[in-house]
């Protein structure tokens, strides 16, 4: 079991009105899932996405990585748990307008503990943005993409440091059919050939059909869930 999420619970307010976004979620998923969390808007996806990427704390519950009960580690080891275990893949892309493309898929690996040479970085992320298709978008900045385009490359940067996890949140949704079908090839491969495990947030039924655990959600509790 790589991830654990035990009874959680995260309320916010909206002026003084107390939103629960989770509602009391169990869920255990094993190393190697290629695992599907659907659910219309509001349901709870992006906030269960959120924990277990260890960006945001739930109001209560347990949130288990590789065996690790996350509310006792200290600041740097959540830190480098983030940098070493888990890939995430934000909706809003989260690229940094002053780099490249190249520069910003090969950032985490300059700030992680990676011990690639300068040349075996480079040959990594051209092959990265190789297999999304931006090898000749590599000396471009953000503002000079498409959305599609910048999606596609924090797919990439999510790959680039071999993280066990793999955090999605929507990832096709600023993707073509084409596109989508090619980075979705690309996450499967990298799953089974590395057994990394894929969470995805999603409202796209080919994911679903891809998964091997599929999870509804509703008002921010699991409605129902298949394992295949």
């Amino acid at each position: 079991m790589i991830v654990e999420l035990r009874n959680l619970w995260k309320s916010y307010f909206l002026g003084k009105t107390e939103v629960h976004a989770l509602k009391g979620v169990n869920l255990s998923l094993d190393s190697g899932d290629f695992v599907a969390i659907a659910g219309p808007s509001g349901s709870g996806k992006t906030t269960i996405m959120n924990i277990t990427g260890l960006i945001d704390h739930p109001t209560s519950g347990n949130v288990i990585i590789e065996e690790k009960e996350t509310a006792e580690l200290k600041r740097n080891e959540l830190t480098r748990m983030r940098q070493e275990v888990i890939g995430f893949v934000f909706q809003s892309f989260n690229l940094l307008p002053v780099l490249d493309v190249f520069e910003n898929v090969e950032l985490p690996l300059l700030i992680g503990r990676n011990m690639l040479t300068k040349s075996e970085r480079k040959e990594w992320v051209e092959h990265l943005l190789e297999q999304v298709g931006l090898s000749d978008r590599k000396n471009h900045k953000p503002s000079e993409l498409s959305g599609g385009q910048q999606q596609r490359v924090a797919i990439a940067r999510s790959l680039v440091n071999h993280p066990r996890i793999v955090i999605a949140d929507e990832p096709t949704a600023n993707l073509d059919s084409t596109n989508g079908e090619r980075v979705l090839e690309l996450m499967k491969r990298v799953n089974q050939e590395d057994g990394t495990t894929f969470i995805f947030s999603t409202h796209d039924p080919s994911i679903w059909e891809m998964a091997n655990h599929v999870i509804f959600l509703h008002d921010g509790a699991i409605e129902s869930e298949q394992r295949r």
